[in-house]
């Protein structure tokens, strides 16, 4: 893992992980999110951040921000 959990947050506009450089939500920062959040509360959070990256890179697809942002949501996660 690269550093704290905690400094995985998304640099704005690039909406990339300040600590690893991954697109944000890297792995590690879906793993603090899903532990911190039921599955209904972590999609409307998500949904709000796919928003708000979508005004930051008006650019993207639509279809890549989804994949992104949400996609990973529905996913069950271990003992869920």
């Amino acid at each position: 893992m690269f550093g704290d959990p905690a400094d995985h947050e998304p640099d704005r506009p690039s909406w990339d992980c300040r600590a690893c450089g991954r697109p944000w939500p890297c792995d590690p920062a879906r793993e603090q999110l899903a532990a911190a959040h039921g599955r209904v509360e972590l999609a409307v959070l998500m949904w709000d951040h796919l928003e708000e990256a979508a005004r930051d890179m008006p650019q993207a697809p639509a279809s890549e921000l989804f994949e992104r942002f949400l996609r990973w949501t529905d996913r069950p996660s271990g003992g869920h």
